[in-house]
């Protein structure tokens, strides 16, 4: 299938749009031609909005806004002719999901899903590199599962019921008191402080 010449972008996006629509597209056509005319392949948005302002550009941050897409498309037009990549290479790199692109008839929708099928795959390269495919995230929401690796062992989980059961209780002379304290049967005296036992129950519950 033949690439769309920026030219003919162009002229589709014209037949779309509104007149005011069309002027700034004929200023950035223009500015475009220009940059590839000097043997630039430089076509982001800032540089495109800066060469062309005051002769009808609109500002960089209004062609990434929703309304700025046949902006986008016609600069990626361009940007796409200076590279010429290998057709077989593209729909190769696509997989089977993604071949109905290539199938579509209008010419400048499927220039245009091209482009947000190379932005997917940009996303899915910038998620790869902020999280590693080997790397495990966990998270903690309260409930009752949580990382095997936050797991107690046999031994530790055994230590900490003895360390509440009531034989353990008895031969130290110890006693449960108020809101989870442990006192000393003895003088009465806090041995372990409030919310002890409850702080050892949730781990051996949770953990």
């Amino acid at each position: 299938m033949t690439e769309l010449s920026p030219k003919t972008v162009h002229e589709q996006l014209k037949k779309q749009t509104s007149s005011r629509v069309q002027s700034s597209l004929d200023a950035i056509f223009q500015v475009c031609t220009e940059q590839k005319e000097r043997g630039l392949n430089e076509f982001g948005y800032s540089i495109i909005a800066r060469l062309g302002k005051g002769r009808g550009v609109p500002a960089a941050q209004s062609i990434r806004n929703k309304t700025g897409e046949p902006y986008r498309t016609l600069i990626a037009s361009f940007a796409n002719s200076s590279l010429q990549p290998d057709k077989s290479t593209i729909s190769l790199n696509k997989g089977k999901s993604f071949t109905w692109i290539e199938k579509l008839k209008d010419p400048v929708v499927r220039l245009q899903a091209n482009i947000l099928y190379s932005q997917k795959l940009a996303a899915e390269k910038l998620v790869k590199e902020i999280v590693p495919i080997d790397q495990v995230i966990e998270f903690y929401d309260g409930g009752s599962s949580s990382s095997p690796n936050l797991k107690l062992t046999d031994l530790e989980r055994e230590a900490l019921e003895y360390l509440i059961s009531k034989e353990f209780m008895r031969r130290a002379g110890l006693e449960v008191g108020p809101n989870g304290s442990i006192l000393s049967s003895n003088d009465k005296d806090n041995f372990l402080p409030v919310a002890t036992l409850d702080a050892v129950k949730k781990a051996l519950q949770y953990l």
